[in-house]
Protein backbone atom coordinates (compact mmCIF):
# COMPACT_ATOMS: atom_id res chain seq x y z
CA UNK A 1 0.00 0.00 0.00
CA UNK A 2 1.41 3.57 -0.93
CA UNK A 3 2.04 5.42 2.03
CA UNK A 4 0.77 8.85 2.52
CA UNK A 5 1.00 11.57 4.74
CA UNK A 6 -1.63 13.79 5.20
CA UNK A 7 -1.72 17.51 6.68
CA UNK A 8 -4.16 17.90 9.38
CA UNK A 9 -5.68 21.14 11.46
CA UNK A 10 -5.79 19.59 15.16
CA UNK A 11 -9.29 19.65 16.35
CA UNK A 12 -7.91 20.61 19.60
CA UNK A 13 -5.67 23.91 19.30
CA UNK A 14 -5.83 24.09 15.45
CA UNK A 15 -2.34 24.10 14.78
CA UNK A 16 -0.74 21.92 11.66
CA UNK A 17 0.44 18.69 11.76
CA UNK A 18 1.91 15.45 9.86
CA UNK A 19 -0.40 12.42 10.11
CA UNK A 20 0.25 8.88 8.73
CA UNK A 21 -2.80 7.09 8.20
CA UNK A 22 -1.05 4.47 6.37
CA UNK A 23 1.98 4.35 8.21
CA UNK A 24 1.06 4.01 11.87
CA UNK A 25 4.25 2.60 12.89
CA UNK A 26 6.31 5.89 11.93
CA UNK A 27 3.67 8.37 13.05
CA UNK A 28 4.23 10.27 16.03
CA UNK A 29 0.66 8.77 17.53
CA UNK A 30 2.96 5.26 17.75
CA UNK A 31 4.81 7.02 20.53
CA UNK A 32 2.62 7.60 22.96
CA UNK A 33 0.73 4.35 25.21
CA UNK A 34 -2.82 5.58 25.42
CA UNK A 35 -4.95 3.37 27.60
CA UNK A 36 -8.49 1.90 26.12
CA UNK A 37 -10.54 4.17 28.47
CA UNK A 38 -8.27 7.46 27.29
CA UNK A 39 -8.37 6.19 23.12
CA UNK A 40 -12.22 6.00 23.11
CA UNK A 41 -12.46 9.23 25.12
CA UNK A 42 -10.62 10.54 22.40
CA UNK A 43 -12.50 9.65 19.85
CA UNK A 44 -15.77 10.16 21.46
CA UNK A 45 -14.27 13.95 22.13
CA UNK A 46 -13.01 14.46 18.70
CA UNK A 47 -13.58 13.91 15.36
CA UNK A 48 -10.17 13.71 13.91
CA UNK A 49 -6.11 13.19 15.15
CA UNK A 50 -4.95 15.49 18.02
CA UNK A 51 -1.16 16.88 17.28
CA UNK A 52 1.39 15.18 19.30
CA UNK A 53 1.15 18.02 22.22
CA UNK A 54 -2.18 17.91 22.99
CA UNK A 55 -2.13 14.02 22.28
CA UNK A 56 0.85 14.29 25.03
CA UNK A 57 -1.10 16.67 27.45
CA UNK A 58 -4.91 14.85 27.37
CA UNK A 59 -2.51 11.77 28.40
CA UNK A 60 -1.44 13.61 31.33
CA UNK A 61 -4.14 15.66 32.30
CA UNK A 62 -6.42 12.16 32.56
CA UNK A 63 -3.50 10.38 34.43
CA UNK A 64 -5.25 6.88 33.19
CA UNK A 65 -1.78 6.27 31.17
CA UNK A 66 0.41 2.57 32.17
CA UNK A 67 3.58 4.28 30.80
CA UNK A 68 4.98 6.63 28.37
CA UNK A 69 7.25 5.02 26.17
CA UNK A 70 10.44 6.11 26.35
CA UNK A 71 10.33 8.07 22.79
CA UNK A 72 7.98 10.26 23.96
CA UNK A 73 10.03 11.47 27.35
CA UNK A 74 13.17 11.71 25.24
CA UNK A 75 11.27 13.91 22.69
CA UNK A 76 9.66 15.88 25.25
CA UNK A 77 12.75 16.31 27.28
CA UNK A 78 14.66 17.73 24.15
CA UNK A 79 12.02 19.89 23.11
CA UNK A 80 11.75 21.78 26.34
CA UNK A 81 15.31 21.46 27.36
CA UNK A 82 16.05 23.37 23.63
CA UNK A 83 13.06 24.28 21.97
CA UNK A 84 10.42 25.92 24.56
CA UNK A 85 8.16 27.08 22.33
CA UNK A 86 6.41 26.22 19.06
CA UNK A 87 9.22 25.16 16.03
CA UNK A 88 8.97 26.94 12.53
CA UNK A 89 6.36 25.53 9.94
CA UNK A 90 6.60 22.06 8.85
CA UNK A 91 8.01 21.41 12.73
CA UNK A 92 6.10 18.71 14.48
CA UNK A 93 4.87 20.92 17.30
CA UNK A 94 4.61 23.98 15.35
CA UNK A 95 1.34 26.26 15.78
CA UNK A 96 1.76 28.31 12.22
CA UNK A 97 -1.59 27.85 10.71
CA UNK A 98 -2.07 28.51 6.89
CA UNK A 99 -3.74 31.24 5.40
CA UNK A 100 -6.39 28.47 3.69
CA UNK A 101 -7.37 26.04 7.05
CA UNK A 102 -10.75 25.94 7.14
CA UNK A 103 -10.72 27.20 10.93
CA UNK A 104 -10.93 30.82 9.56
CA UNK A 105 -14.15 32.04 9.71
CA UNK A 106 -13.80 35.54 8.37
CA UNK A 107 -10.94 38.24 8.32
CA UNK A 108 -10.42 42.07 9.20
CA UNK A 109 -12.56 44.45 7.55
CA UNK A 110 -11.23 47.79 8.52
CA UNK A 111 -7.53 48.74 9.36
CA UNK A 112 -6.01 52.10 11.02
CA UNK A 113 -1.82 52.63 10.56
CA UNK A 114 0.53 54.65 12.49
CA UNK A 115 3.26 54.98 10.67
CA UNK A 116 6.99 53.98 12.86
CA UNK A 117 10.08 55.98 11.55
CA UNK A 118 12.26 53.80 9.42
CA UNK A 119 14.91 54.14 11.81
CA UNK A 120 14.27 55.29 15.06
CA UNK A 121 17.78 56.49 15.57
CA UNK A 122 17.92 58.85 12.31
CA UNK A 123 14.42 60.56 12.82
CA UNK A 124 15.19 62.95 9.53
CA UNK A 125 14.79 59.79 7.16
CA UNK A 126 11.09 60.05 7.92
CA UNK A 127 8.50 57.28 7.92
CA UNK A 128 7.51 54.50 6.20
CA UNK A 129 5.75 54.27 3.26
CA UNK A 130 4.53 51.04 1.81
CA UNK A 131 1.65 49.99 1.70
CA UNK A 132 -1.87 51.85 2.48
CA UNK A 133 -4.13 50.85 5.81
CA UNK A 134 -6.54 48.59 3.95
CA UNK A 135 -3.40 46.21 3.16
CA UNK A 136 -3.90 45.16 6.60
CA UNK A 137 -7.37 44.41 5.76
CA UNK A 138 -9.23 40.94 3.81
CA UNK A 139 -7.62 37.35 3.66
CA UNK A 140 -4.08 36.74 3.74
CA UNK A 141 -1.94 37.38 0.60
CA UNK A 142 -5.13 38.79 -1.00
CA UNK A 143 -3.64 42.36 -0.70
CA UNK A 144 -0.35 43.75 -0.45
CA UNK A 145 1.27 44.50 2.86
CA UNK A 146 1.72 47.42 4.86
CA UNK A 147 5.17 48.27 6.78
CA UNK A 148 4.31 49.92 10.22
CA UNK A 149 7.79 51.10 10.87
CA UNK A 150 10.31 50.95 14.42
CA UNK A 151 7.34 51.34 16.89
CA UNK A 152 4.43 51.90 14.62
CA UNK A 153 0.74 50.00 14.93
CA UNK A 154 -2.19 49.12 12.78
CA UNK A 155 -5.64 48.89 14.64
CA UNK A 156 -7.77 46.45 12.79
CA UNK A 157 -11.65 45.77 13.45
CA UNK A 158 -13.72 42.91 11.95
CA UNK A 159 -17.13 42.19 10.92
CA UNK A 160 -18.33 40.82 14.15
CA UNK A 161 -16.43 40.37 17.60
CA UNK A 162 -13.81 37.66 18.16
CA UNK A 163 -15.12 35.62 20.86
CA UNK A 164 -12.94 33.23 23.35
CA UNK A 165 -13.39 29.83 21.97
CA UNK A 166 -11.55 26.28 22.51
CA UNK A 167 -8.32 26.67 21.80
CA UNK A 168 -6.47 29.37 19.49
CA UNK A 169 -8.97 32.77 18.69
CA UNK A 170 -7.33 34.65 15.71
CA UNK A 171 -3.70 34.51 13.81
CA UNK A 172 -1.63 36.99 12.59
CA UNK A 173 -0.15 37.11 9.26
CA UNK A 174 3.84 38.79 8.20
CA UNK A 175 5.38 38.72 5.30
CA UNK A 176 8.75 36.78 6.02
CA UNK A 177 10.31 35.00 3.31
CA UNK A 178 11.87 32.09 5.33
CA UNK A 179 12.12 30.53 9.32
CA UNK A 180 14.55 32.64 10.10
CA UNK A 181 14.17 36.52 8.58
CA UNK A 182 11.49 37.44 11.14
CA UNK A 183 10.54 40.70 12.13
CA UNK A 184 8.14 40.87 15.23
CA UNK A 185 5.26 42.60 16.50
CA UNK A 186 3.42 42.58 20.01
CA UNK A 187 -0.82 41.61 19.68
CA UNK A 188 -2.79 43.33 22.10
CA UNK A 189 -6.74 43.42 21.92
CA UNK A 190 -9.72 45.59 23.49
CA UNK A 191 -13.25 44.93 24.15
CA UNK A 192 -14.32 48.61 23.74
CA UNK A 193 -11.60 50.45 21.55
CA UNK A 194 -10.51 52.51 24.37
CA UNK A 195 -8.35 50.08 26.72
CA UNK A 196 -6.13 47.72 24.93
CA UNK A 197 -4.11 45.16 27.12
CA UNK A 198 -1.10 42.83 25.66
CA UNK A 199 -0.71 39.53 25.56
CA UNK A 200 2.56 38.28 27.49
CA UNK A 201 5.07 38.18 25.05
CA UNK A 202 8.69 36.23 25.54
CA UNK A 203 12.28 36.51 23.76
CA UNK A 204 14.80 33.84 24.49
CA UNK A 205 16.67 34.87 21.78
CA UNK A 206 20.53 35.78 22.54
CA UNK A 207 20.73 39.89 23.05
CA UNK A 208 24.47 40.64 23.27
CA UNK A 209 25.11 40.33 19.39
CA UNK A 210 22.57 42.37 17.69
CA UNK A 211 21.33 40.71 14.55
CA UNK A 212 21.83 42.93 11.78
CA UNK A 213 18.97 44.24 8.53
CA UNK A 214 19.64 41.21 6.52
CA UNK A 215 20.70 38.54 9.06
CA UNK A 216 18.68 35.78 9.05
CA UNK A 217 18.94 34.58 12.52
CA UNK A 218 15.58 33.70 13.52
CA UNK A 219 14.54 31.19 15.59
CA UNK A 220 10.99 30.54 16.07
CA UNK A 221 11.16 27.92 19.35
CA UNK A 222 13.00 31.42 21.40
CA UNK A 223 9.70 33.44 20.63
CA UNK A 224 6.16 33.20 22.12
CA UNK A 225 3.21 35.60 21.49
CA UNK A 226 5.06 37.76 19.34
CA UNK A 227 3.72 37.99 15.44
CA UNK A 228 5.68 37.45 12.88
CA UNK A 229 7.16 34.29 14.16
CA UNK A 230 6.34 32.29 10.88
CA UNK A 231 6.73 32.88 7.24
CA UNK A 232 4.67 33.89 4.68
CA UNK A 233 0.98 32.35 4.39
CA UNK A 234 1.53 31.47 8.14
CA UNK A 235 -0.24 32.87 10.80
CA UNK A 236 0.90 33.05 14.60
CA UNK A 237 -2.14 32.47 16.58
CA UNK A 238 -2.96 33.62 20.14
CA UNK A 239 -5.09 32.69 22.52
CA UNK A 240 -7.92 34.95 24.29
CA UNK A 241 -8.18 32.47 27.18
CA UNK A 242 -4.59 33.96 28.29
CA UNK A 243 -6.24 37.37 28.96
CA UNK A 244 -9.52 36.38 30.99
CA UNK A 245 -8.60 37.45 34.23
CA UNK A 246 -8.32 40.94 32.63
CA UNK A 247 -11.60 42.71 34.48
CA UNK A 248 -11.55 45.33 31.98
CA UNK A 249 -11.51 43.22 29.10
CA UNK A 250 -14.31 41.26 28.15
CA UNK A 251 -12.41 38.08 25.52
CA UNK A 252 -16.20 37.43 24.32
CA UNK A 253 -16.44 40.46 23.17
CA UNK A 254 -13.03 41.67 21.19
CA UNK A 255 -14.04 44.24 18.86
CA UNK A 256 -9.78 45.36 18.39
CA UNK A 257 -6.65 44.21 17.88
CA UNK A 258 -3.69 46.05 18.07
CA UNK A 259 -0.31 45.34 16.05
CA UNK A 260 2.78 47.23 17.51
CA UNK A 261 6.69 47.07 15.94
CA UNK A 262 8.66 45.35 17.80
CA UNK A 263 11.94 47.93 17.59
CA UNK A 264 14.92 44.94 17.50
CA UNK A 265 17.54 47.08 18.88
CA UNK A 266 18.71 45.61 21.81
CA UNK A 267 20.26 48.60 23.16
CA UNK A 268 18.85 51.92 25.19
CA UNK A 269 16.97 53.96 24.54
CA UNK A 270 15.15 52.31 21.64
CA UNK A 271 15.33 48.76 22.75
CA UNK A 272 11.74 46.98 23.44
CA UNK A 273 11.50 44.23 26.12
CA UNK A 274 9.29 41.19 26.31
CA UNK A 275 7.30 40.46 29.47
CA UNK A 276 11.00 39.13 31.48
CA UNK A 277 12.97 42.45 30.93
CA UNK A 278 14.61 41.06 27.98
CA UNK A 279 15.46 43.25 25.25
CA UNK A 280 13.93 41.76 21.95
CA UNK A 281 16.22 40.64 18.95
CA UNK A 282 14.97 41.48 15.66
CA UNK A 283 16.63 42.69 12.57
CA UNK A 284 17.59 46.60 13.11
CA UNK A 285 17.75 49.00 11.57
CA UNK A 286 15.38 48.51 8.46
CA UNK A 287 15.61 51.81 7.10
CA UNK A 288 13.59 51.11 4.50
CA UNK A 289 10.12 52.80 2.66
CA UNK A 290 9.19 49.42 3.92
CA UNK A 291 11.20 48.74 7.35
CA UNK A 292 9.32 47.15 10.21
CA UNK A 293 6.86 44.81 10.80
CA UNK A 294 4.89 44.18 7.42
CA UNK A 295 1.35 42.95 8.28
CA UNK A 296 -0.45 41.39 5.66
CA UNK A 297 -3.67 40.16 7.55
CA UNK A 298 -5.69 38.85 10.74
CA UNK A 299 -7.95 36.13 10.17
CA UNK A 300 -10.62 35.14 12.86
CA UNK A 301 -10.83 31.89 14.35
CA UNK A 302 -13.66 32.51 16.80
CA UNK A 303 -16.16 35.06 16.01
CA UNK A 304 -19.40 35.87 17.46
CA UNK A 305 -21.93 36.01 14.96
CA UNK A 306 -23.77 38.82 13.86
CA UNK A 307 -27.11 38.98 16.06
CA UNK A 308 -30.33 40.19 15.34
CA UNK A 309 -29.71 43.82 17.53
CA UNK A 310 -26.60 44.23 15.46
CA UNK A 311 -28.18 44.28 12.26
CA UNK A 312 -31.20 46.12 13.72
CA UNK A 313 -28.57 48.56 14.83
CA UNK A 314 -26.74 48.77 11.04
CA UNK A 315 -30.02 49.73 9.48
CA UNK A 316 -31.84 51.99 11.84
CA UNK A 317 -28.59 53.84 13.04
CA UNK A 318 -27.08 56.20 10.09
CA UNK A 319 -23.65 58.57 10.43
CA UNK A 320 -23.39 61.32 7.81
CA UNK A 321 -21.72 63.45 6.24
CA UNK A 322 -18.79 61.01 6.15
CA UNK A 323 -15.91 62.65 5.28
CA UNK A 324 -17.27 64.85 7.60
CA UNK A 325 -15.78 68.91 7.92
CA UNK A 326 -17.20 70.62 10.74
CA UNK A 327 -19.60 67.71 12.39
CA UNK A 328 -21.22 64.27 11.64
CA UNK A 329 -24.60 63.86 12.11
CA UNK A 330 -26.65 60.45 13.88
CA UNK A 331 -29.49 59.48 12.92
CA UNK A 332 -31.66 57.07 15.51
CA UNK A 333 -34.25 55.62 14.19
CA UNK A 334 -35.19 52.77 16.61
CA UNK A 335 -33.14 52.88 20.19
CA UNK A 336 -33.37 54.75 23.47
CA UNK A 337 -30.20 54.93 25.64
CA UNK A 338 -27.83 54.55 23.30
CA UNK A 339 -24.30 55.42 23.78
CA UNK A 340 -21.90 56.88 21.35
CA UNK A 341 -17.86 57.21 22.05
CA UNK A 342 -16.05 59.02 19.49
CA UNK A 343 -12.36 57.82 19.47
CA UNK A 344 -9.19 58.42 17.25
CA UNK A 345 -6.89 56.21 15.31
CA UNK A 346 -4.84 55.25 18.77
CA UNK A 347 -8.00 54.25 20.51
CA UNK A 348 -8.31 57.49 22.59
CA UNK A 349 -11.88 58.59 24.21
CA UNK A 350 -12.62 62.25 22.72
CA UNK A 351 -16.34 62.82 23.07
CA UNK A 352 -19.03 60.43 24.73
CA UNK A 353 -23.18 61.09 24.88
CA UNK A 354 -25.69 59.29 25.73
CA UNK A 355 -29.37 59.95 22.88
CA UNK A 356 -32.39 58.46 22.41
CA UNK A 357 -34.14 58.77 18.82
CA UNK A 358 -34.05 61.52 16.60
CA UNK A 359 -30.83 62.88 15.15
CA UNK A 360 -27.58 63.90 17.08
CA UNK A 361 -24.71 66.15 16.46
CA UNK A 362 -21.05 65.62 17.16
CA UNK A 363 -19.23 68.74 17.05
CA UNK A 364 -16.00 67.82 14.81
CA UNK A 365 -14.65 71.01 14.59
CA UNK A 366 -11.99 70.80 16.70
CA UNK A 367 -10.64 67.57 15.22
CA UNK A 368 -7.89 67.16 12.86
CA UNK A 369 -7.86 65.78 9.64
CA UNK A 370 -7.99 61.76 10.05
CA UNK A 371 -9.87 58.56 10.77
CA UNK A 372 -11.74 57.98 13.72
CA UNK A 373 -14.03 55.56 14.94
CA UNK A 374 -17.48 56.22 16.37
CA UNK A 375 -18.30 52.93 18.63
CA UNK A 376 -22.30 52.95 18.69
CA UNK A 377 -23.32 50.83 22.21
CA UNK A 378 -27.07 49.39 22.93
CA UNK A 379 -26.97 47.31 26.05
CA UNK A 380 -24.37 44.54 25.22
CA UNK A 381 -24.67 44.72 21.46
CA UNK A 382 -22.27 47.24 19.71
CA UNK A 383 -21.25 48.60 16.16
CA UNK A 384 -17.85 50.48 14.83
CA UNK A 385 -18.41 52.89 12.27
CA UNK A 386 -15.21 54.24 10.33
CA UNK A 387 -15.16 58.50 10.35
CA UNK A 388 -12.95 60.70 7.95
CA UNK A 389 -12.60 64.22 9.09
CA UNK A 390 -11.66 66.21 6.17
CA UNK A 391 -10.86 70.12 5.93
Amino acid sequence: MEKINTEKSCPSCNSLFECKPNDIANCFCSSIALSRTNLENIAKQYKDCLCLPCLAKYNSENNKVYGLKFLVFFLFSSLFSFAQFPGPVGSLNTTAMYKDSSAFVAWASGCTVHRGLQDISTPSLGVTSAGVDNDGTLKAGDNPVVSLGDGGYAILTFPSAIKNGTGFDFAVFENSFDDTFLELAFVEVSSDGINFFRFAATSNTQYTTQIGTFDELGDATKLNNLAGKYRVNYGTPFDLDELKTIPELDVNAITHVKIIDVVGDINAPYATYDQNNSPINDPWPTAFASGGFDLDAVGVIHANSLGIKENELNSKISVYPNPCTDNIIISNSGFENTIYQLMDFKGALIKTSVANTGKTIIDTKNLENGIYFLNIKQNSECIIKKIAVQK
